[in-house]
């Protein structure tokens, strides 16, 4: 008999059917109370988990005794109690590589939408606002040549600081848990402590997990050690910033700009004055929304729960230590 799987996300047909060769599906609409209780007595069998966008806590593992591996379609996981996972010997797969370029691009593009005032211009062409020649009102600030700071030298870090350097001449300053050695030798990236990024960098771009040494790492005294000209851009996690103290630093011109990916609360609430800020860029996690970069995320997954459900958790495994 083949193993049960619960799947709470939407899959491509092909990938689907990859899956239901090597386990018994059940398809759920998501991992609510109300829809585990429905569907009780596949949960308390299922032995995999895939999908994203969840909660999974000891609340949900209490219904799933058989569970041995889940398996999100994401490299962030946030969203899981890994703590508990551990207890339970229950591996939680991610991935980590495949959306590394797109996520990367993504932050560029923010940094270029910010500076040049891209979705602010248009608008306002858009608008029928452009009857004469542009003056000083309409420009921004250059790219080319400014200082990148990156608080997080991980893949997408590195990917981001190829692009800085190697298409837009700018220098590279980062802030990480140990030195990169790659990092420094491939793009001349120097490593620096936090205020020191902070005070230095035109762009500061944060590339972080959220975790409990992350959580409002970048708050009010950050924002006042950065250049009023910087440009703030995240597309890590949004709680990683105190969102309320960015506001202040945009509304009172202590920092230039923004472009964020993520914030506190998603979606974010129409009521906030982000929306609201012509010097913010503001995108709905798009980071690695590409149909091409999601359906190798989907692709990967897949290929992670077979494996784990397998006993192969070296690689794409949060948690390899945990298993035993």
């Amino acid at each position: 008999m083949k193993p049960s799987v619960i799947l709470y996300k939407a899959l491509p047909d092909n990938l689907y059917q990859k899956l239901e060769e090597h386990f018994a599906v059940i398809q759920v609409a998501n991992l609510k109370p109300e829809t585990v209780e429905q569907h009780a007595e596949a949960f308390a069998n299922a032995q995999g988990l895939l999908g994203s966008s969840e909660t999974v806590d000891t609340a949900l593992l209490e219904k799933m005794p058989k569970l041995r591996a889940t398996s999100t379609i994401s490299v962030g996981y946030d969203n899981f109690d890994v703590d508990a996972l551990n207890a339970r010997k229950i591996a939680l797969m991610h991935t980590p590589t495949v959306l590394t370029e797109t996520v990367a691009d993504t932050m560029m593009a923010l940094v270029l939408s910010s500076a040049r005032r891209i979705v602010e211009v248009a608008e306002r062409v858009k608008a029928g606002e452009w009857t004469k020649g542009i003056g000083p009102d309409w420009f921004g600030i250059d790219v080319h040549h400014k200082t990148l700071g990156i608080v997080g030298m991980g893949r997408i870090g590195l990917a981001l600081a190829q692009r800085a350097h190697f298409g837009f001449g700018m220098p590279v300053l980062y802030n990480a848990r140990r030195h990169h050695p790659e990092a420094e030798e491939r793009f001349n990236a120097r490593y620096c402590d936090l205020d020191t990024l902070l005070q230095e960098a035109d762009f500061v771009c944060l590339v972080l997990p959220l975790t409990d040494e992350t959580h409002h790492l970048i708050g009010a005294e950050q924002f006042a050690k950065m250049k009023n000209s910087a440009v703030f851009i995240n597309a890590g996690r949004g709680p990683v910033v105190d969102e309320q103290a960015l506001i202040e630093a945009l509304k009172t011109g202590q920092i230039h700009a923004a472009g964020l990916d993520v914030f506190e609360q998603e979606p974010l609430d129409k009521d906030s004055p982000l929306l609201s800020l012509p010097n913010v860029v503001a995108l709905p996690h798009i980071g690695s929304a590409t149909h091409e970069t999601r359906y190798n995320m989907a692709a990967c997954a897949v290929d992670n729960l077979i494996d784990a459900l397998n006993g192969k958790v070296d690689k794409n495994c949060v948690n390899p230590q945990a298993i035993g």
